[in-house]
C-alpha cells in the first residue's frame, strides 16, 4: 500500500510537507501543492480520513438532516441532495444524509458524537427544535428554510411570495379568474408550522385580492389519494373554479389523476399548476404538468456553502431567497 513516505519521495520534498498538504495545517506554496497532488495521482494514494481528522479534530464530514418519516422522498428532494453532496465534494469535504425526525432527539445522539463538523437543516419549521439542539451543542449549521426567528441563523430558502406571485399572474394571465389553492395540512401538528405551507397560504391569501380574486383555500396531506380527493371536493364545493395551485408535488400528481375519474379534462376544464415540483415528477402525469419549478439545485449549493464558509473561517454567506420559476407543460391554458 502506498503510503506518505512515497510520495514524499517521489515530489521531492518531507513527510511534513506532504502531511500540511493533506491536512491543511500549514500554507504550502501552489508549486509544492501541485507536485505533492501529482505525485499522490501517479501513485494512487488514498488518504487517511480517520487519520486526518484525528490530526486536525475535524472530519470534513457534513450531514443534511432530513425528516425522513414526516416528508416522502420525491425528485425535487434529491435535487436537494445531489446538489448539496456535489457542492461539498467541490470543497473537499463529504456530504451524508441523515433521516432524522423533526423533534430533534436523534440529532442530539448524532452530533455527541463527533461525526460530523456541521449540519445541514432541511424541511425547516417556523419553531425548529433541532435549531435549538444545535445551538446547545455549539454545532455549525445552516438552513435551507426558514424559522420565525431569524437573527444570527445562516439560511437560504424559496422566495414563496415571489414564486406565488408568478403563479397568479402567469394564471391571470390566461384569463383565469377563480382561482384554488390547495394547500398543506395546517391542522396536522407535524405541519402546522411547516415554512413552505404557511407561507405558500399567506403569499395566496395576500396576492391572490391584489388580482380581484378571491380566496378559496382547501387543505390536503401530502399523497396522490388526498390529492384525488381535494379535486373532489374542489369540484363539489366550488364548481366554477378554472384553476388550481398545489402546494405538495405528490398530491398535484393525484390531483391530475383525480379530475381524470372525475371525466374533466386538463387544462380544457380546469388548469392545474403546482407551486414547487422538480421536471421529472411532472413528467409522470398525463397530460405532463405545467410547473413552478422547485430551486434545489441552487439552494442545495447555497446551503452546503453557507455552512463550509462558517468551518473555514469564511466570510458569511448572506441570506438568499430564491423563486421558483415557471416551467412548461400541457396542464395549464385559458379557461374554458
Amino acid at each position: 500500500m502506498v503510503n506518505m513516505r512515497d510520495v514524499a519521495h517521489r515530489a521531492g520534498v518531507s513527510i511534513a510537507t506532504v502531511s500540511f498538504v493533506l491536512n491543511g495545517t500549514k500554507p504550502v506554496t501552489a508549486a509544492t501543492r501541485a507536485r505533492v497532488e501529482k505525485s499522490m495521482a501517479d501513485l494512487g494514494y488514498q488518504r487517511n480520513v480517520v487519520a486526518r481528522a484525528l490530526a486536525s479534530r475535524r472530519t470534513h464530514i457534513i450531514a443534511m438532516a432530513y425528516p425522513a418519516l414526516d416528508h416522502k422522498f420525491g425528485f425535487s428532494a434529491a435535487e436537494f441532495f445531489t446538489s448539496a453532496a456535489d457542492a461539498a465534494r467541490k470543497q473537499d469535504y463529504h456530504l451524508v444524509l441523515w433521516p432524522v425526525g423533526n423533534d430533534g432527539s436523534e440529532l442530539t445522539e448524532l452530533v455527541g458524537q463527533g461525526l460530523v463538523d456541521g449540519v445541514v437543516l432541511m424541511e425547516v419549521q417556523l419553531d425548529d427544535p433541532r435549531v435549538a439542539v444545535l445551538q446547545g451543542t455549539g454545532t455549525p449549521f445552516a438552513l435551507i428554510g426558514r424559522t420565525s426567528e431569524l437573527e444570527g441563523l445562516s439560511h437560504v430558502d424559496i422566495d414563496f411570495d415571489r414564486t406565488v406571485e408568478d403563479a397568479i399572474g402567469y394564471l391571470h394571465g390566461l384569463g383565469h379568474r377563480r382561482l384554488a389553492l390547495i394547500s398543506g395540512n395546517l391542522n396536522d401538528p407535524l405541519f402546522s408550522t411547516y415554512g413552505p405551507y404557511v407561507r405558500s397560504e399567506a403569499a395566496y391569501r395576500r396576492v391572490a385580492p391584489e388580482y380581484g380574486l378571491e380566496t378559496v383555500v382547501l387543505e390536503c396531506s401530502g399523497s396522490t389519494l388526498a390529492g384525488q380527493e381535494a379535486m373532489a371536493r374542489l369540484v363539489r364545493d366550488h364548481p366554477d373554479t378554472t384553476a388550481v395551485l398545489i402546494v405538495n408535488e405528490f398530491a398535484a400528481l393525484g390531483a391530475v389523476a383525480g379530475l381524470n375519474r372525475l371525466g374533466l379534462r386538463v387544462p380544457d376544464d380546469i388548469s392545474v399548476l403546482p407551486l414547487l415540483m422538480a421536471p421529472e415528477m411532472a413528467a409522470l402525469t398525463n397530460p405532463a404538468l405545467t410547473i413552478m419549478r422547485t430551486p434545489g439545485p441552487e439552494l442545495g449549493h447555497l446551503g452546503t456553502e453557507a455552512l463550509i464558509r462558517q468551518l473555514d473561517g469564511a466570510d458569511p454567506l448572506p441570506p438568499q431567497l430564491v423563486p421558483a420559476k415557471l416551467y412548461p407543460g400541457a396542464t395549464t391554458g385559458p379557461p374554458r
